[in-house]
Formats: structure tokens, sequence, C-alpha cells
């Protein structure tokens, strides 16, 4: 990646640490992260939830389809 990018090793690095993250984060992970996300931006539940759901089946292993009650459940218990 150093050989055929700009980027420095540390950086390179990093790109790939995260990209497996990304890639290792479970379905539940990810719903309470992007929640976070879309709720430090200004986006309220609602519009959240929906987005949420409407990215899940996007996502490089898609989960089973969950309902706006189930996302809500992982969200807050």
């Amino acid at each position: 990646m150093v050989r055929s990018t700009a980027l420095q090793r540390g950086e390179a690095a990093r790109v790939v640490l995260e990209v497996l993250a990304y890639f290792d984060e479970t379905c539940e992970e990810f719903v309470r992260r992007r929640h976070r996300e879309l709720q430090s931006g200004g986006a309220v539940n609602a519009e959240i939830f929906e987005r949420i759901a409407a990215e899940l089946p996007h996502r490089a292993v898609a989960p089973p389809e969950l309902s706006l009650r189930q996302l809500r459940r992982i969200v807050y218990g």
C-alpha cells in the first residue's frame, strides 16, 4: 500500500486497521455506532432508524431484515 499510494507507513497501517475493524463490526455494533453518528449530526430518531434500516442491506454481509422496533431495541435495550 505504501508503494502504490502517497500514504506513509503509519497512515497505511491505520487505514488497514480501520478497514479490518469495519468488516469485523457486528450488526449490533454498526447500529449503535451509526445511531451515535447520526444523532451527533442532529438527526432525530425517526429519521435515524429509517436511514439505518436502509443502510443495513448494503453492508458487506447483510444481516436479516430488522424492523424499526428491533433497531430501537438494539440501541436502547
